[in-house]
């Protein structure tokens, strides 16, 4: 069974930063693109990001660019979001998710997700 579980999220403050984890498990992390979306109260998903099965390459929302790193460990099935200069506008709930090749939009499988909450 296919699983994604993220963590790591909570309250933090404005400039502050956070680093997510989504654990995996059921498939072999290393044979897909991961990527990252968020979505905040009252509004749509949001893509954020992605990277490729090897090697690192990472993509970025453009305005998210400079404060967004995504890496990956795939010998440990784990996939990570690290976000700086957090403002209260990045306040959403993150899920990751596994891109089978069509894009996130058309993704089967995404975790849960985990709640941050940008606030003093």
């Amino acid at each position: 069974e296919v699983q994604l579980v993220e963590s790591g999220g909570g309250l933090v403050q404005p400039g502050g930063s956070v680093k997510l984890s989504c654990t995996t498990s059921g498939f072999i992390l290393f044979r897909y693109r991961m990527y990252w979306v968020r979505q905040a109260p009252g509004k749509e998903v949001e893509w954020i990001g992605d990277i490729i099965p090897y090697g690192g390459t990472t993509r970025y929302k453009d305005s998210l660019k400079g404060r967004l790193t995504i890496s990956r460990d795939n010998a440990k099935n784990m996939v990570y979001l690290q976000m700086d200069s957090l403002k209260p506008e990045d306040t959403a709930v993150y899920y990751c998710g596994r891109d089978d090749g069509g894009g996130w939009k058309t993704s089967n499988y995404r975790g849960q997700g985990t709640q941050v909450t940008v606030s003093s």
